[in-house]
């Protein structure tokens, strides 16, 4: 072989040689992208998930919050609604505890009262001896009904006649606009036992009161039957 044939081999393989490197450079450049594409399309992929879970996140935030202020705002109405019921009731009430100023100003009808409130009394306390207490101005009409009251109450019973002490210690007064945010009573009487452990409050004002507990619920339902809940 002569130095020709040689050369023209060795350039051959050096073709060769440098057409494999060329092919696998260009394969390893392919690779190379793919793998760049792949991993770059993760990476998008990881951020647009982190970004929507973000999102989520803070939607989800505002959602709890809106329905918080909504909570809080229902509740709020809910509160301004049911004063406003209670201030309706309580100015009724006070209707009625105005009107018991005229019992006591009917003289005769008042006496009579007096007389079945004490009576009444009696009947819840049975005792042989009790103490009234009644308002000062009271005093005299209370005194001139004792004698009917104890007989009654006797024949109710069938029991002796009670004995009544009117105490010395005097109910309020009826109320008035020279003293407004004085204790009052509107009338009525108050017995106890001689040792104090039972008492009967039967006053206007507090047979004002049972009766108003008692009707509450049918009231409530006549003036706001068409309020919502």
């Amino acid at each position: 072989m002569n130095d020709a044939d040689v050369s023209k081999q060795i350039q051959q393989m050096v073709r060769f040689i440098r057409q494999e490197a060329e092919e696998k450079a260009n394969e390893i450049s392919v690779s190379a992208e793919e793998e760049f594409n792949i991993e770059k399309l993760q990476l998008v992929e990881a951020e647009k998930k982190k970004i929507r879970q973000e999102y989520e996140r803070k939607d989800k935030q505002v959602q709890v919050r809106k329905k918080i202020e909504y909570s809080m705002q229902l509740n709020a109405s809910r509160i301004k609604v049911l004063q406003a019921q209670d201030d309706l009731v309580n100015s009724m009430k006070e209707v009625g505890s105005k009107e018991l100023l005229n019992v006591s100003q009917n003289h005769n009808g008042y006496k009579h009262l007096l007389k079945d409130l004490v009576v009444q009394s009696l009947l819840r306390l049975k005792e042989p001896s009790v103490l009234l207490r009644c308002r000062k101005e009271d005093v005299n009409l209370v005194e001139s009904v004792l004698d009917s009251a104890k007989k009654e109450y006797a024949e109710k019973a069938k029991v002796h006649q009670p004995e009544i002490i009117v105490d010395s210690v005097h109910l309020p007064p009826a109320p008035s606009h020279a003293n407004e945010h004085a204790h009052f009573c509107y009338g009525g009487v108050v017995l106890a036992s001689r040792d104090g452990k039972i008492v009967f409050e039967n006053t206007l004002d507090a047979r004002l009161d049972v009766v108003f507990r008692k009707k509450l619920p049918e009231i409530r339902k006549l003036l706001f039957a068409n309020v919502a809940a």
